[in-house]
């Protein structure tokens, strides 16, 4: 994964001679002891983050997409898409560059944060006097330059932070500061929240361009748990103990056991979700067994405990799991 560092950015996004201009960039006003941060208190700085491996793995294009549309004037981003198909992860992928300086100029040095509309409920005294939260919020990230926030599930910004009945909810108070382009937004929120909750509000949606993020195919979702064993691998302490193909063989099997319509309708995830969560139980097996490597037996455990496929294609996949491992079931000897 060291080769990531090596990307050439003119070539994954195009040149970056793009002017400061672009995104409105204002003085750095911190809060005096007087005033309350939400942004201190509530959000969290993803281009901090350690990121072992790229988050963001085989998805170049939906960041290309999110940094032209963060570039473009007046116009912030709202990333749509089914549930566990990565949209948090593509806006870690853009934090993961910005910290390796691999973006457009007008990008370098910016910082994402993420804050949870839970947070900018009620109010907090800011100067001595009680403000909402929402308000707080919105006036902070406008004095703040070179910031870039992210809020998930952004459909329930829809009636968050008003106070005592009053209707100037978190979506009517970011609609000016978004149109004069003082704030850049990063959304996420699936195709179902979007057009119940936000495609109601025109005058919102209008300050986003919506870009469509669509569940990888299986060949993408393979990419994706290669790439990120060495994250599972260096926070859990556990090794996978197999050869290069033996791995991707594994790793292909949950993928396959887990296709669309093997998955439990409406209460399953989708990939890569679905088939990094088998991949984590893996590994809490291993955990679980003092084990520092893992073994075919903690393999063996997690899709025998696997509730996120149908009960009759569970049973067929632990048929299909004993012939295609048989041989290193016999070398470990492991029973089923």
């Amino acid at each position: 994964m060291n080769g990531q560092n090596n990307v050439n950015t003119n070539n994954l996004y195009g040149t970056n001679n793009i002017s400061n201009n672009n995104l409105n960039v204002q003085k750095n006003v911190m809060p005096t002891n007087n005033q309350f941060s939400v942004l201190d208190r509530y959000g969290e700085d993803i281009t901090k983050k350690t990121y072992i491996t790229n988050p963001a793995i085989a998805r170049e294009n939906e960041i290309r997409q999110l940094i032209i549309t963060l570039l473009t004037p007046d116009r912030s981003a709202v990333l749509v898409g089914k549930a566990g198909i990565g949209k948090t992860a593509i806006v870690e992928g853009l934090a993961y560059l910005i910290q390796l300086n691999q973006v457009p100029d007008a990008l370098k040095g910016y910082s994402i944060i993420s804050i949870a509309t839970s947070a900018l409920l009620g109010e907090s005294k800011n100067d001595g006097q009680l403000e909402s939260r929402a308000l707080i919020l919105v006036q902070e990230v406008m004095k703040r330059s070179k910031l870039i926030l992210f809020i998930d599930e952004i459909h329930t910004v829809m009636g968050a932070g008003s106070t005592n009945g009053n209707s100037l909810d978190l979506a009517n108070i970011l609609k000016p500061a978004l149109a004069r382009g003082d704030i850049k937004l990063i959304g996420a929120t699936t195709q179902e929240e979007y057009e119940r909750y936000m495609i109601r509000d025109r005058a919102f949606i209008r300050r986003f361009e919506k870009i469509d993020i669509y569940e990888p195919d299986a060949d993408t979702t393979l990419k994706i748990l290669i790439g990120t064993i060495p994250k599972l691998e260096k926070k859990t302490g556990v090794k996978f103990s197999y050869t290069n193909y033996i791995v991707e063989k594994i790793c292909r099997f949950l993928i396959n056991m887990t296709s669309e319509y093997k998955r439990i309708y409406e209460v399953s995830s989708r990939y890569p979700d679905i088939a990094l969560s088998l991949l984590s139980k893996i590994f809490s097996y291993a955990i679980f067994d003092n084990s520092p490597t893992i073994k075919i037996k903690h393999v063996w455990m997690a899709i025998n405990n696997c509730n996120t496929i149908y009960p009759d294609t569970l049973k067929k996949e632990i048929v299909s799991f004993k012939n295609t491992f048989d041989d290193i079931l016999k070398e470990e000897n492991v029973v089923i």
